[in-house]
């Protein structure tokens, strides 16, 4: 029988990290939009993630589950993993979203801040797609976070730390995509530009969001929503693998 192409992604299993907020959210509802089961991941937030839930059922198209776990730890990694394929036996897209955003400059990064933030925003994702790539088949998608600041000209010593952690987003997408290719399995990442988070608004002023704004030729800054159409676009692709798709408006 021919898909439905109303639901492309019907009897597809994805696992969306740091699921009940932001980009995570958005990424979410807009893959069960198109059929897919969607594991909603969050770590400390019950009730955001419970909107996400509803969201998600109001649609009438794909469905979804919550789990709690921990992504920054193996103990989370292998939990989430190991109760999704208890639940569903596969697992056709890993969207490792969950991160944190410390404003760190040289002199003001402790031991601590470096080890938190390189455990959830490298670390996690790692280890994520070591523990999923076994349950996937040919044509399955992992998808990485990075950010367009990676590539930026102007970039405030405030984001020195996450920065460095979405260098090594990069890497492991262009090097992961050669060693899981050979599986069939596709591998990218979506960098964002200035996005309206909850993570991206906290502790901004209106001045420095109206600064940050005007630095994009659109003079606004993103949404989520339109993150997640570059998540959905990587998510049914064939093709496209150890890229470091930019969503920026025309940024950088």
């Amino acid at each position: 029988m021919a898909a439905n192409p109303s639901f492309p992604l019907n009897g597809k299993i994805a696992i969306v990290t740091g699921a009940s907020k932001g980009i995570g959210r958005a990424s979410t509802i807009a893959l069960a939009r198109l059929g897919a089961t969607v594991i909603i991941n969050y770590s400390s937030d019950e009730e955001a993630a419970q909107d996400t839930l509803a969201e998600v059922q109001k649609l009438g198209a794909g469905e979804a589950r919550i789990v709690r776990a921990d992504v920054s730890s193996l103990s989370g990694v292998q939990s989430l993993v190991k109760q999704t394929v208890e639940s569903y036996a596969k697992i056709d897209l890993l969207i490792a979203n969950a991160g944190v955003m410390p404003m760190k400059d040289l002199e003001h990064t402790t031991e601590a801040d470096f080890d938190r933030t390189f455990a959830t925003n490298v670390k996690g994702p790692y280890f994520l797609a070591q523990a999923v790539a076994p349950h996937m088949s040919r044509g399955s998608h992992i998808i990485f976070m990075s950010t367009t600041l990676c590539t930026a000209s102007t970039v405030m010593p405030g984001y020195l730390l996450y920065n460095s952690t979405k260098g090594a987003i990069e890497q492991m997408t262009r090097v992961m995509s050669k060693d899981l290719g050979r599986k069939g399995i596709l591998v990218n990442a979506v960098a964002p530009g200035p996005t309206g988070t909850e993570l991206f608004f906290r502790g901004k002023s209106e001045e420095m969001l109206k600064t940050i704004a005007g630095f994009n030729p659109q003079g606004r800054i993103g949404t989520p929503g339109e993150i997640a159409e570059t998540v959905v676009f990587l998510a049914q692709s064939s093709w496209v693998s150890g890229q470091v798709l930019r969503a920026n408006g025309g940024m950088a």
